[in-house]
């Protein structure tokens, strides 16, 4: 019995966070996207590996401003995806996964983005944080993404204790009400960019510090 009033309290400290972020959260790239196509989505979310949004924002704009469709992207030769890729980073080789990705998304999905994790994962360039993505922010469907920001904030609250965004999901999956997965990554990723920041955190100004046992964290965990 102690146990699973234990269980409760720690879940009613989770649903709590959720629900405050959520209140003073401003939308993040992928939910000022969501009212876009899936596959508007699925490139953003791929470009938007390694880099700022504020960047990714201005490439996905330019992109899709001359091809908006799988078959589009996987028609254009390289030479002409890649300057309008720069300010992504690594760009010849996100040109590259996104011509390959489109070409499949034709060959296998007849040019529909799948809405299943196993299919999306098969995607060149997708691994499970763009799919869940792609399935949160597209598709309405709950699933957590874990980039380096839910990954950080679950681990220094005290939700968790692991050391990969692999495993931060699958324990997140446990703790976590379904019902408010589709709300973890909006809000911890902004809470990261925002507040909580990986070297000087602003605790201070923290709207869910009551909930952590870490405020004045100086370290990136």
């Amino acid at each position: 019995m102690k146990v699973k009033t234990l269980l409760r309290e720690e879940e009613r400290k989770i649903i709590a966070v959720i629900k405050t972020l959520s209140r003073n959260s401003k939308l993040s790239m992928l939910a000022q996207f969501s009212k876009n196509t899936p596959f508007y989505i699925l490139i953003s979310t791929v470009l938007s590996a390694r880099n700022r949004d504020d960047q990714t924002i201005k490439s996905v704009k330019k992109l899709f401003a001359r091809y908006k469709t799988p078959k589009g992207i996987a028609g254009a030769p390289i030479s002409a995806l890649e300057p309008l890729l720069k300010e992504t980073g690594f760009y010849h080789t996100k040109a590259r996964r996104i011509k390959e990705l489109s070409q499949m998304l034709l060959d296998e999905y007849d040019g529909k983005v799948p809405e299943d994790m196993d299919e999306l994962v098969k995607l060149p360039g997708v691994g499970r944080k763009t799919a869940g993505c792609v399935l949160v922010y597209a598709f309405e469907k709950p699933a957590i993404p874990v980039d380096t920001h839910v990954h950080r904030i679950s681990n220094r609250l005290g939700w968790i204790k692991t050391k990969s965004p692999l495993k931060t999901e699958e324990a997140l999956i446990k703790i976590v009400p379904r019902k408010y997965w589709i709300l973890v990554n909006e809000v911890l990723v902004i809470h990261g960019q925002t507040t909580c920041k990986p070297m000087t955190p602003l605790c201070s100004k923290c709207p869910v510090n009551r909930y952590c046992g870490r405020v004045g964290v100086k370290h990136s965990r």
